[in-house]
């Protein structure tokens, strides 16, 4: 019951936290209202004035159509400076030839060749830069938000007017081919469709080669009025190898045929657009707001000429929502309802007109007919939400008003006012610019009430972690209170519906978790700070020693701050070092650079001598030399973040496939596949030394041939993926089916192995041997059996020392046969066993999804970890019977090391730094695997902050796992003398983890506070996240910096907390398991009835009357004979 308790209640802190985030996060990341309303021909935004008679023309709408007919060419991630000359740079890099640089040729002869025909634009690209809100920018003329970000991987349905919309519904016929992102995002809208896979970035040519050899027949065709392409081979490059890789600039060159051959099949009532969706990052990625990736190419041709001037010699910016309303009135189509962006004024030119009057007349009558559709937009949408500045709002109005006065005024005598006309049109792009601008901070707005309340759960929920941890520590603790929490949480719940659904109130399920989670706060607080908290001091309620509270204030701290969260990947190393050196010269003052001593309470009024230490302190100093060797080699794995471009990030990120090279990359293969044999090695070398890896048990025949089975599959994938592109083309198939199908072979091996685990998970060796039966008489100052608790915590430690001495042969053995004798030892690191095999099941799925040489990280970190324990349990006293406790200073070295590990396997909390390809590891091509995808995705990012989660019990298991190893003498109780004179004096074996088992309450006691005090650890670590997006929101950096750290912090604590339930549940398992079997031993035993070969005796008590009473409590190494 009360291992039930303890997971009860971490699980219920961990909702606590879970409600606290998503309340904060409602508040945080706000999504704007789409409206449902559409433009039509019918509903003109307001009075139309044209400055030439076409309103009667047939076919005519807003404004009459310039083109019948358009070719949208999207090329993904094609950035401004793809489409440079030659010798361009850019900002930072040395004014050499780059390889992406001088591929579009035939823009620039475009550009020169016909000036009045063609034009360069640099387009901004809104974050966030991903994909589908760029289509959706694209096509609405909106503002995807940040949140939206998030649905990438599951693209829905444009509910809001479109472009391709209006195209439908005035009957063009759409024609698409290309990325089938589209296909989700306006299902049935295309008159024909040739969609290909998208999600595959390791695939550079399936979709562009689909698309050419459809492209050209098409166009002959001319079963069009709208031609879309999306071609996604630029942008699988950049992920796959980045910009400046030679297949750069085979992929580019390949598009500046197509556009050349584009222009070359145009008819003169065409026209074409080349655009791209946005940018990527210089190592190919893209997501975020760099400068990088929101520069885009927008490139504009005509047959006919289109402007009335030559391009200027820098090609100007602007925004990328102005191609909607753009393209909408050049088409003859209304614009977009929702449309906030910027008509390009400069195709709207009379070019044949050789006035300028007339020509600017055109652009100022295009403005007014977009500033009255977003004026229209305004009002409709003010009307229905109260996000809008209000002030803002009635200036905006103004202006317009102002300007469409004039414009209206110009019409009636358009001679002879250029200056009036000049400041109309400026009038009218400051409304619509202003718009733009307020949008984008409106749209940006927060609710303070909701983001303060998830704040103070956050803070109390950190706040009850340090209180019920120390607690748990007192020798009074009780179990029982743990379950009132929750049923005070239904309780709040229940009111909170209640109440909503009678007030007529929408029920949102953010608010009503936070509800439950405060009704089951408040009185738990309130319950373990009158019973507890109030009668000790202020500082025994913060026990952690004060070098420890400093180094958590920084990190807390440190998250206020932008540059600090940049360089986490520096910093978090360096608060890791300086915890262990700190850890050293601890130890040195206070005079333990020893293994931890055993200090035993006296039973009978004598100590038990702890024994000769093993090491000296060099041993420990050793330990601490080695760790940081460790963690300073794990840092040279490190990703730049984009900020800091004078830094250099590692090459050893990159997979192997994208290496230039045969010989070193065969050379990084053998030591990827070397990593992968020394990380197998070190655990059976582990297993083996404290004699796990000799039971019969399944998990330990499975770690013996399934483990090897796991190495050999992982290597051959990597195998695969490096030599891909060289494989032969009959072998492609069967090499990409490999390529598939080793992955999921390696994760059933994984899943299979943690199975049997859960199933068998005690790893013990049971011997039978035959011998005569040997009674071994133990003395004990009770007469009779033993009849308490007390007597038994004083007999079973002498029954495991016993057993280990049969093991290692220490007792005297006879030629005289008797009865079946069977033995069963490891029992003294069961626990960690379970633990260790655990995390090396997960290990290896976990580094498939990683580049090949994050394999020598993952080396590291078992070395360092391991490192890291056995410093940390030299300095753990280890009391008996308890209760037993884990220093704040290992929690907190734990936690620190899982955040640098997650740098250290070339992540950072932004997501252009998102290692997209574990996407596609094991993951055939097709419909249905979008969410095993995201799956794979976070399984990449979160890896560190999983493995240390569930290993996190091996902070409470080495201490006694470390354990002196030597014998030590056995000291008599008082009065036994003459018996000691009768035979030698015996040996005493360590206990190791049977200690634990020895007092169940404290052991289960000590997990809860284990749990509790790294949930703390994470817990600062959100809050200071969501206090620092929170005071920081209007910061230049909040949407960069301090957005993304939050929800990079929120998902790796939650990974964290399912992981810590999971490595506690596992350790309870075993536990559990260890009882059951003794059970079944006992139970076996009393079927046989015979003598055991161990007896036990007291005064006035035969020995199989002891013997009945002492097996079914003991939690020990058992001896029983078969028949």
């Amino acid at each position: 019951m009360q291992k039930i308790s303890v997971l009860l209640f971490l699980a219920w802190v961990s909702f606590l936290f879970y409600a606290g985030i998503a309340l904060f996060t409602s508040g945080f990341l706000l999504t704007r209202l789409e409206l449902n309303n559409h433009s039509s021909c019918q509903e003109p935004p307001g009075p139309v004035f044209l400055p030439w008679g076409s309103q009667g023309e047939p076919g005519a709408c807003w404004m009459a159509s310039r083109f019948p007919r358009l070719v949208l060419v999207v090329i993904d991630a094609l950035r401004f400076d793809f489409a440079k000359p030659q010798f361009s740079h850019v900002s930072g890099e040395p004014p050499v030839s780059l390889p992406f640089l001088g591929k579009l040729s035939s823009l620039q002869r475009i550009l020169e060749s016909q000036p009045h025909h063609a034009r360069l634009y640099q387009s901004k690209v809104d974050p966030p830069t991903t994909t589908m809100q760029r289509i959706k920018a694209l096509t609405t003329g909106s503002l995807p938000t940040f949140v939206d970000a998030g649905s990438n991987f599951a693209s829905y349905a444009i509910a809001e007017d479109n472009l391709i919309k209006q195209l439908t519904s005035t009957g063009r016929r759409v024609v698409f081919m290309g990325d089938e992102t589209w296909n989700d995002l306006f299902p049935g809208a295309f008159s024909q469709a040739f969609f290909f896979p998208s999600f595959d970035v390791r695939d550079l040519h399936t979709v562009d080669s689909g698309i050419l050899e459809r492209l050209y027949p098409t166009m002959d065709s001319g079963e069009w009025d709208v031609l879309i392409i999306h071609f996604l081979g630029v942008d699988h490059c950049g992920h796959k190898h980045g910009p400046h890789h030679p297949e750069m600039a085979k992929k580019l060159s390949q598009m500046d045929q197509v556009i050349q051959g584009l222009v070359e099949h145009l008819e003169n009532d065409t026209l074409l657009v080349v655009t791209g969706d946005h940018g990527m990052t210089t190592n190919g990625n893209h997501g975020g707001d760099s400068e990088l990736e929101n520069s885009a190419a927008l490139f504009l041709y005509s047959p006919t000429a289109l402007f009335p001037s030559a391009p200027p010699e820098e090609p100007e910016v602007i925004p990328q929502i102005s191609l909607v309303p753009t393209l909408a009135l050049l088409l003859g189509l209304p614009i977009p309802f929702g449309n906030i962006g910027e008509v390009i004024a400069e195709v709207f030119s009379e070019v044949e007109d050789s006035q300028p009057h007339f020509s600017a007349l055109a652009q100022a009558s295009a403005l007014h007919l977009n500033a009255q559709q977003v004026s229209r937009f305004l009002h409709t949408y003010s009307a229905v939400a109260q996000d809008l500045q209000i002030k803002e709002l009635h200036r905006l109005q103004n202006l317009f008003s102002k300007a469409s006065a004039d414009y209206q005024q110009l019409l009636q005598s358009p001679q002879g006012a250029e200056a009036a006309l000049q400041t109309v049109i400026t009038e009218l792009q400051q409304f619509l610019r202003g718009v733009r601008a307020m949008c984008i901070e409106s749209w940006a707005r927060f609710s303070l009430v909701r983001m303060a309340g998830g704040a103070a759960l956050l803070a109390a929920t950190c706040f009850l972690c340090l209180l019920v941890s120390q607690w748990a520590a007192s020798p009074g603790f009780s179990f029982h209170p743990l379950s009132i929490p929750m049923a005070w949480g239904l309780i709040g719940a229940i009111v909170c519906a209640g109440f909503l659904a009678a007030t007529g109130l929408k029920l949102d399920l953010v608010v009503l978790g936070a509800m439950a989670a405060v009704g089951s706060l408040l009185p738990c607080l309130w319950k373990v700070w009158i019973g507890w908290g109030s009668k000790r001091p202020l500082a025994a309620l913060l026990p952690m020693p004060e070098p420890v509270l400093l180094l958590l204030l920084i990190r807390f701290a440190g998250f206020f701050s932008d540059s600090f969260v940049i360089a986490e990947a520096r910093a978090a190393p360096f608060l890791l070092v300086s915890l262990i050196l700190l850890l050293v010269a601890q130890l040195h003052w206070e005079g333990k650079l020893l293994p931890p001593k055993l200090v035993t309470v006296p039973r009978f009024g004598f100590l038990t001598p702890t024994g000769p230490p093993r090491h000296n302190g060099l041993h420990t100093l050793g330990l601490g030399g080695g760790l940081l060797l460790c963690i300073r080699l794990a840092g040279l794995f490190h990703r730049c973040p984009e900020e800091t471009p004078a830094c250099s990030s590692s090459p050893w990120l990159s997979p192997l496939a994208s290496m230039v090279g045969g010989r070193a990359k065969n050379l990084w293969y053998g030591a990827c596949v070397g990593a992968l044999v020394a990380l197998l090695a070190a655990v059976r070398l582990w297993l083996r030394r404290y004699g796990n890896l000799k039971s019969p048990e399944p998990p330990v025949l499975f770690v013996r041939w399934g483990l090897p089975l796991m190495v050999l599959g992982t290597a051959a994938y990597w195998a695969l993926a490096s030599g891909a592109d060289e494989a032969p083309p009959r072998l492609r198939a069967l090499v990409a089916g490999a390529s598939v199908m080793l992955p999921r072979a390696v994760a059933g091996l994984a899943a299979s192995g943690l199975m049997l685990l859960l199933w068998r998970p005690v790893t013990v060796l049971v011997k039978a041997s035959t011998g005569a039966p040997r009674t071994r008489t133990i003395l004990t100052p009770f007469s009779g059996p033993p009849t308490s608790q007390a007597d038994l915590d004083y007999v079973v430690p002498q029954i495991y020392r016993h057993m280990q001495e049969e093991f290692r042969g220490r007792l005297e053995r006879t030629k005289s046969q008797g009865p079946l004798t069977v033995a069963a030892y490891q029992l003294g690191s069961v626990y960690s066993a379970a633990v260790v095999t655990a995390l090396t099941f997960l290990a290896f799925p976990l580094l498939l999804l990683h580049a090949e040489r994050i394999s020598l990280v993952f080396l590291l970190l078992f070395l360092q970890s391991f490192l890291l324990l056995h410093l940390l349990a030299a300095g753990i006293p280890i009391t008996t019977p308890g209760p037993f406790t884990v220093p704040w200073q290992a929690v907190s070295a734990w936690a620190f090391m899982a955040t640098q590990t997650f740098y250290s396997t070339g992540h950072q909390p932004v997501f252009p730094a998102i290692h997209w390809h574990a996407a596609f590891v094991g993951v055939s091509e097709g419909p249905g695997f979008t969410w095993l995808s995201a799956l794979l995705v976070g399984s990449n990012t979160f890896a560190s902050h999983l493995l240390f989660a569930v290993g996190c019990p091996l902070l409470l298991l080495w201490p006694f796992l470390c354990e002196s190893q030597g014998p030590r003498k056995r000291r008599q109780p008082p009065g036994n003398e003459a018996e000691a004179t009768v035979r030698p004096e015996e040996e005493e074996e360590p206990l190791m983890e049977m200690r634990l088992r020895d007092a169940p309450h404290h052991f289960n006691a000590a997990l809860l506070q284990l749990g509790l005090k790294y949930l703390f650890v994470l817990g600062i670590q959100i809050l200071a996240s969501a206090l620092a997006a929170s005071i920081l929101r209007r910061h230049l950096m909040v949407w960069k910096v301090f957005a993304p750290k939050f929800i990079f912090e929120a998902m790796g604590f939650i990974v964290s907390s399912v992981g810590l339930c999971l490595g506690i549940a596992l350790v309870m398992r075993v536990d559990g398991a260890v009882s059951s079997w003794f059970r079944q031993l006992v139970l076996s035993h009393q079927r046989a009835g015979e003598q055991s070969s161990l007896v036990y005796t007291g005064a006035g008590s035969s020995a199989r009357e002891a013997q009945s009473y002492l097996l079914p409590s003991c939690s020990q190494e058992l001896l029983r004979p078969l028949t």
